[in-house]
């Protein structure tokens, strides 16, 4: 056969032309070649045209709800030449600031099917709450293995809503009577947000469903009344959350006691009570004894006052029975012994690092897996000691794992293990989607509904009540230091902080008189001039999360030099209400920066207020008034009277604001002139200035042009009884323009107890 023929066998056949998309290279070939870019599917004969793969599907269209997601496209533009044509779909997960996106987990619901779809659309089910997802459509046909390439394919971006929480998977008995059972259950394992509360359902087994009874309980704890004798009941329960109820859970079968069995049983305890009355009498005997002992002793001995600084971190606060009490692992002598005590040694084989997601102060912060024996994998996050290191930052480094082992609440980070017996030395923890709260909020501005933000804020004070009822003192409480999963659940992290303070361009610190490095922007005035750090001192910086919350991550404070802080802060200054901050949310944030640290609720105060206000959402409507007239708040602050001075300088200098001086004068304020025939409150100009005005100006409502427009605009004309006080420029840490007119507020009654610091130049937090 010539170039351009073939012929499959040798036999009397006539050559045959190659088909479309390929070609012979010499003659009396058996089969003709693939030109670059086709090809043959190893089923296609060999006088079928070569093809190629399809061009990528078109005008996708996505629909989410909730947690599930509705894909539809149309076919490509380009078939390839082929009729076998179906998609695959590609699921990656997009953790916010966590870099690139990671393969979507086996969780996820594909219906009908994953991979080899012949119509146009899937339904997806399973996925997280408030997650970003990017879906691949990959069009694929019978020569798309044989391509070095990749397959064409259409993306989209989505991000799932609040869903509801999922079902409770286990409930069990706690104890029961003739006419009662009181049952408990875990926590769903996606709660998707805060639980409000749970709801009970339950019905006699020998009933039908539609005679149910339901019982709403705020905990996962409730004891049902007014049962009948020996009868078995059926029980389901389910969690409500903002976004609504959930899945009932399975159906649990539970049996009252029968009358005989209430008897028999109370028969079996009577010693047993008896035996406790006596025990619990000896015990109270021996207490009184004991007491008294001690109290006298106490008159003749006086503790060292380092013993009783120790001691009082131990003892401080109030005891919750039961409770687990924290202790510091710097008071061991060999500081190993607290980690093995408060840490899981885990084998380094169980650990795989599979990225670097950030830096600490001590080494690197990766993400990684852990699959433990007879557990399912994990993601966690795994911080690392960096080599070359000093057996003291070996010990420091340890120290938080020492601190955390001992903290297990649902908002307080968890504590999976340590790596110490090879290298490197490790910290693994559960795994954050969301990162650090702070740049999530950024990230995510305007994002939450008040109810939302309010739940992370709830998230973050149980934490804090945990801790403190553990009579542990945090120190760092900051958005940064909180960390939030793909569930928006917030939780406290960061405890190797609360004694290693490094300075930091991000978060600068002020070295106290004794000693130490301290957040100011986040730390209680006492704790800043004392040194005195208590649950009352966290509970000020939570006040300040507080206000980063809701104002999406606003730097406390903006620009202000840490100096200028401590200043404004012992001068009774509070930050003004975030943006859209309701009133009773900012209330709260004043509650806590209360200067006497005795005046601050506690924690589980500011738990039940939270929780209220989620049930009450009604209560969070009313925004916080930036003041009277649509404007900030004035500063509390007395004014000099300015007819006691001759110049502008000497005024400036009594009002602590002599930088402005230079600005005063290039503007041509020299003196004052109080029986100046313009508008009272305006400065005198010095001749060349007022040789510039035209006819009129004396009455003009403009503001005066100085301090870069600070100064406020006083009225036309003085009020009844003689001349009014000037407007002064106050700096940003005062706001004087006054309700739309521009003319400063004198009306002190719709000031607030504690004055609020202003915002000139601020950031969107306090912006009207």
């Amino acid at each position: 056969c010539p170039s351009g023929t073939f012929k499959a066998s040798q036999g009397d056949e006539g050559c045959v032309h190659c088909p479309i998309n390929s070609r012979t290279t010499s003659e009396g070939a058996t089969n003709c070649v693939c030109r670059n870019g086709y090809y043959r599917a190893d089923a296609d004969p060999v006088d079928m045209p070569c093809t190629t793969i399809p061009s990528a599907p078109q005008a996708v269209i996505s629909s989410v709800n909730e947690t599930s997601l509705m894909l539809e496209w149309s076919p490509p533009r380009d078939l390839g030449g082929r009729e076998d044509l179906v998609y695959n779909i590609i699921c990656k997960s997009c953790g916010a600031g966590r870099g690139a996106c990671t393969r979507c987990g086996d969780n996820v619901q594909f219906t009908p099917r994953q991979l080899g779809l012949t119509e146009p659309r899937i339904y997806i089910s399973d996925l997280l709450a408030h997650t970003q997802y990017t879906f691949e459509i990959q069009a694929v046909n019978g020569v798309t293995d044989q391509s070095p390439f990749s397959p064409q394919f259409a993306s989209v971006n989505i991000t799932t809503n609040q869903a509801a929480p999922s079902a409770v998977s286990i409930m069990h008995q706690v104890s029961r009577t003739v006419d009662s059972i009181t049952l408990s259950w875990s926590q769903p394992d996606q709660p998707n947000g805060v639980i409000l509360d749970y709801e009970l359902q339950y019905y006699e087994k020998d009933l039908s469903e539609l005679n149910s009874t339901t019982v709403k309980s705020p905990t996962n704890t409730v004891a049902v009344q007014n049962l009948k004798a020996g009868t078995i009941y059926v029980f389901q329960v389910r969690a409500r959350t903002v976004a609504g109820y959930g899945r009932y859970s399975g159906k649990m079968y539970f049996q009252t006691m029968t009358e005989a069995e209430y008897q028999t049983s109370v028969q079996e305890k009577l010693p047993l009570i008896i035996g406790s009355s006596a025990a619990g009498l000896v015990f109270l005997i021996a207490v009184v004894v004991i007491g008294i002992v001690c109290s006298r002793r106490r008159g003749f001995e006086r503790a060292d006052s380092e013993y009783t600084d120790k001691l009082q971190h131990y003892t401080s606060g109030h005891m919750t029975p039961g409770m687990k009490i924290y202790i510091d692992p710097f008071t061991y002598e060999d500081p190993n012994e607290a980690v093995r005590e408060f840490a899981k040694e885990i084998d380094i084989s169980c650990v795989k690092i599979e990225q670097v997601i950030g830096a600490g102060e001590f080494g690197e912060v990766c993400s990684g897996h852990l699959k433990l024996p007879g557990k399912r994998e994990i993601f966690v996050a795994i911080k690392t000691l960096k080599s070359g290191y000093t057996e003291k930052q070996r010990r420091d480094f340890l120290s938080e794992a020492s601190i955390m082992g001992q903290f297990d609440h649902p908002n307080v980070i968890h504590l999976e293990g340590v790596v110490t017996k090879s290298s490197p030395v490790m910290i693994i923890t559960e795994f954050m989607e969301n990162g650090s709260l702070d740049s999530f909020l950024r990230q995510n501005d305007g994002q939450f509904t008040v109810i939302q933000l309010v739940g992370m804020l709830r998230g973050i004070a149980a934490g804090m009540k945990y801790l403190a009822d553990m009579n542990y003192v945090h120190r760092d409480l900051a958005a940064r230091n909180i960390l939030v999963n793909s569930n928006l659940v917030c939780k406290v992290s960061d405890f190797g902080l609360s004694r290693f303070l490094e300075d930091d361009t991000s978060d600068p610190t002020y070295t106290s008189a004794l000693g130490g490095k301290i957040p100011i922007r986040w730390t209680a005035p006492e704790a800043i001039q004392y040194r005195k750090f208590t649950s009352a001192s966290d509970v000020w910086s939570y006040g300040i999360v507080m206000w980063e919350v809701m104002s999406y991550g606003e730097r406390p404070y903006w620009d202000m030099t840490n100096q200028d802080v401590i200043n404004a802060i012992e001068q009774d200054y509070r930050l003004p209400p975030p943006m859209d901050c309701p009133n009773a949310l900012h209330q709260l944030m004043l509650d806590c920066w209360q200067k006497d640290r005795n005046h601050r609720p506690k924690f589980g105060q500011i738990v039940n207020t939270l929780d209220k206000m989620i049930r009450n959402p009604n209560s969070l409507k009313a925004m916080a008034p930036l003041s009277s007239g649509m404007n900030l708040p004035l500063l509390d602050r007395t004014i000099p009277d300015y007819t006691s001075f001759n110049t502008v300088d000497e005024w400036l200098d009594a009002i602590k604001m002599s930088q402005y001086k230079e600005s005063f004068a290039s503007a041509g304020f020299t003196t004052f002139d109080v029986g100046h025939s313009a508008s009272w409150g305006h400065f005198s100009r010095t001749p060349e200035e007022n040789s510039e005005q035209h006819p009129g100006d004396e009455s003009t409502d403009e503001p005066n042009p100085v301090c870069g427009g600070l100064i406020a605009a006083c009225p036309p004309t003085p009020p009844p009884g003689g001349p009014a006080p000037l407007c002064p420029c106050m700096s940003k840490l005062q706001v004087l323009h006054g309700p739309e007119t521009g003319s400063c507020s004198e009306d002190h009654s719709s000031r607030r107890e504690h004055p609020v610091l202003s915002n000139e130049k601020m950031p969107r937090a306090s912006r009207i």
